[in-house]
């Protein structure tokens, strides 16, 4: 189980890349249509928006939030992710994995995403859509959460999102919430998106799926497979959404204790904090010109992110990136082709007869197969 937790070369390559890279790839340009719809950004218009979050968008609302925070601080995911890799600290869990996230200097966001190594995992093994979906986040907040929205009740239209023994979903006014059913556990939830979104409405986006980063698991009768991962309390409960303002509230005093004594700089709504940005730099124009201080103007790029630089760096081949955000029809199409081979190839998961799972990994839940 532990080498579920090992990056691949292809993953290490991407950070190598990340790392030494002058400047980001500009990615391909949308359709004129879906530009027209988001003159600022065309990755905020619906379709490219929608493909980016479907993987995401069905997850309970704090730990979407921190998601959503944690994609701008690429540099932490990462560090948190191969700090994960040590087997000492993936047997952490309750008070000891809060007492050791007091000694990291990551955002809070980051620190918490630690209890769910299933979601740090898939974010640092896929860099290029954690971070454009982190910039789409400090780009346009507004924008991110109406596409959450509009996938939520996409869902909801298909039957495949409803209260259940999970989670809680309530729809007032149009704003659709998903809570725990627990106070003590949080059921993180595997779906395949062209499943629980169908029909998908945007055929030149099809959504995003990433296989690869889950345990087996047998999917019930909605599409859903659910990993069970106990709440440590420290690290949950800080973010809550606004969404009828397009803002997320914080907790400031547990933010500034998660934080090690430094404040939110919201003044009690959530603000992109660059001092946790590590140099990275931003892609879009708009973040660059609010955050050119934190990166833009700053030279010795792969030394800042804490990687070695120099005649003894490390070599490593730079290979291709394993995702290529906002990629063309055809080749999103291929992707999420191969996703669905994946999942189809994916024997189902049988339940111990006995004892507890580990933190983080326990499929609960659920059975029979796809329907």
């Amino acid at each position: 189980m532990r080498a579920k937790w090992v990056r691949s070369v292809a993953s290490a390559a991407i950070i190598a890349c990340l790392a030494t890279a002058a400047a980001p790839a500009q990615a391909p340009t949308p359709a004129p249509a879906e530009q027209a719809a988001s003159q600022a950004s065309p990755q905020l218009a619906p379709g490219p928006l929608d493909q980016m979050l479907a993987p995401i968008a069905l997850y309970p609302d704090e730990l979407l939030g921190q998601v959503l925070i944690a994609a701008g601080y690429p540099l932490e995911v990462v560090q948190a992710d191969r700090w994960l890799q040590d087997p000492n600290n993936a047997a952490l869990s309750g008070d000891r994995l809060a007492a050791a996230m007091d000694e990291q200097s990551w955002d809070p966001s980051v620190k918490s995403l630690v209890a769910f190594p299933h979601v740090l995992h898939m974010m640092d093994g896929q860099l290029d859509w954690t971070e454009s979906l982190g910039e789409a986040f400090i780009d346009n907040p507004g924008a991110v959460m109406d596409a959450v929205q509009r996938l939520r009740r996409q869902a909801e239209a298909a039957g495949r999102l409803r209260s259940n023994a999970q989670e809680v979903v309530t729809d007032q006014d149009g704003e659709i919430t998903i809570e725990p059913a627990s106070t003590q556990t949080v059921y993180l939830p595997d779906y395949e998106p062209s499943v629980v979104f169908a029909p998908w409405p945007y055929p030149d986006w099809p959504p995003y799926y990433f296989p690869g980063y889950w345990d087996e698991c047998a999917f019930d009768d909605f599409g859903y497979c659910w990993f069970a991962v106990p709440i440590v309390f420290p690290l949950w409960g800080w973010d809550h959404w606004d969404w009828r303002h397009h803002r997320i509230d914080i907790d400031r005093d547990r933010y500034t204790a998660l934080n090690r004594g430094r404040p939110p700089i919201g003044n009690g709504a959530w603000e992109h904090d660059p001092a946790h940005r590590g140099n990275v730099p931003y892609l879009s124009p708009a973040a660059r010109e609010r955050f050119q201080s934190g990166a833009s103007r700053s030279g010795g790029f792969g030394a800042t992110r804490g990687y070695p630089t120099g005649a003894g760096a490390p070599s490593i081949q730079r290979l291709p990136p394993t995702f290529q955000s906002y990629g063309s029809g055809p080749d999103a199409r291929a992707q999420a082709a191969r996703g669905q081979s994946s999942r189809a190839s994916t024997p189902g998961y049988h339940a111990p007869s006995s004892g507890g799972a580990p933190r983080g990994g326990a499929p609960s839940g659920g059975s029979g197969g796809r329907r």
